[in-house]
């Protein structure tokens, strides 16, 4: 499973230089709920078209969403082993709440402090 942040799904909508392989779509693909909300933020500021809202909905279609539970919340509160922003701490604690039920995943992000403090977790990243 892989577990996706903005800083990947936005790569993809907005035609980035680095956009990650076709092929990392029709992987079981999974993200915070915060996600939902960090994108349609995105797409709302640019005043997208509606093309492009089409674009996410379906992005939006493909991954699986953990909401953000007590656990997840209380982990977010303690400290990474390297500096994160806020949003960063929720995702980061959403795959370790992830990885603690036995789940098998890795993190897709381009976000260098996101895959810094990803590394420090232990949680490996994947191939982009």
């Amino acid at each position: 499973m892989i577990y996706v942040d903005s800083s990947v799904v936005l790569a993809e909508l907005f035609a980035e230089d680095r956009r990650p392989l076709t092929s990392l779509w029709d992987e079981p693909l999974v993200s915070s709920r915060l996600l939902e909300f960090e994108v349609w933020n995105r797409i709302h500021a640019n005043r997208s078209t509606a093309a492009r809202h089409d674009a996410a909905r379906d992005l939006l279609g493909r991954i699986g969403f953990i909401e953000l539970l007590r656990p997840v919340l209380e982990r977010a509160l303690e400290p990474f082993p390297t500096p994160v922003r806020t949003l960063d701490a929720l995702h980061l604690a959403s795959a370790e709440f992830l990885r603690g039920r036995e789940t098998q995943l890795t993190l897709a992000t381009y976000d260098e402090r996101m895959r810094t403090a990803a590394l420090a977790l232990k949680i490996p990243l994947a191939e982009l």
